[in-house]
């Protein structure tokens, strides 16, 4: 079974969005834009900009700043890729990350999806070099509740996602229903240390893989079941992978002491399209840019 995505460079197919939860926007980045990003996704893992990513420990798990990762000035560009399985919040380290959460084609569709208003709150870059990781059966919803079901991921495509190199597999549908699965630790080497939805009433017979193009974007809703499977090739898969909703949406997405949780509100936002009704909070720099473990040296909860 193959994913019903037409492979070209047509506006938003929001009636195949709506029915099957994704679609891809194909060919939405130049391939300028791409190299653009992977060269500056080397940079910072080079640790060029001279950031303290999470809490200064290294991606193997070791107490180590991750300076001292860069301190071996002879590793060649795979090595040093190789060190990172995905890295959160890479657009609090780059302007040129930061530029990217308003590409001007990915924002005109989640327009079209979202509404007049969004915003983003969170950006993710993933390097996924040959044996690393996938993860597990999941719903973004589960770890961003957006309370209106308006959480959209813009999945940018930085190298070609092919079944063997570990591309996104997606339930078609199943975003549908609203319902958020029970989810569980797992010890499958398979996949990161994120855990796994399960109990759900698909099978891996309805799974389909969503392969696309350096430079395609995969648009999908919260509530959709998706995954990837290891790199098993010689070829990188990046990502770079970004998060938004409805600015007309509070987002609970921490408790905040003596706040009613009708009024919590996370305000580490940036605002892409429209206007933000709820600027008069103001902002607050919450989220810290840090390395996602994968198991190799292993899981930290």
């Amino acid at each position: 079974m193959s994913a019903t995505v037409t492979a070209t460079d047509t506006p938003l197919r929001l009636d195949e969005y709506l029915r099957d939860g994704f679609t891809v926007l194909r060919g939405a980045l130049s391939r300028a834009e791409v190299d653009a990003i992977n060269a500056e996704a080397l940079r910072l893992c080079r640790l060029d900009f001279h950031h303290q990513v999470g809490d200064g420990t290294a991606p193997d798990g070791s107490a180590a700043p991750p300076a001292a990762l860069s301190s071996a000035t002879g590793d060649s560009d795979a090595e040093v890729l190789r060190r990172y399985l995905c890295v959160h919040f890479p657009h609090k380290l780059s302007g040129l990350m930061a530029e990217a959460l308003r590409h001007p084609r990915i924002v005109d569709a989640l327009t079209q999806i979202i509404g007049p208003d969004v915003k983003a709150m969170q950006s993710m870059l993933f390097l996924k070099a040959e044996g690393k990781p996938g993860q597990a059966w999941h719903q973004d919803e589960l770890f961003i509740p957006t309370r209106d079901r308006s959480l959209t991921a813009a999945w940018i495509a930085l190298d070609d996602a092919r079944v063997d190199n570990g591309c996104l597999w997606a339930l078609p549908g199943s975003h549908r229903p609203g319902v958020l699965y029970p989810e569980r630790e797992h010890d499958d080497p398979n996949y990161d240390c994120t855990w796994e939805a399960y109990d759900f009433p698909y099978t891996q017979d309805d799974a389909v893989p969503l392969e696309v193009d350096a430079g395609d974007v995969v648009l999908f809703n919260g509530y959709l079941l998706h995954k990837s499977l290891p790199n098993t090739s010689t070829r990188m898969r990046r990502a770079l992978v970004h998060h938004y909703m409805s600015a007309q949406s509070l987002l609970p997405w921490f408790h905040q002491p003596e706040v009613y949780m009708g009024k919590t509100d996370f305000r580490d936002v940036v605002q892409v399209a429209g206007t933000d009704p709820y600027a008069y909070r103001g902002y607050q720099e919450i989220s810290v840019p840090q390395v996602r473990p994968d198991r190799q040296g292993g899981c930290k909860r």
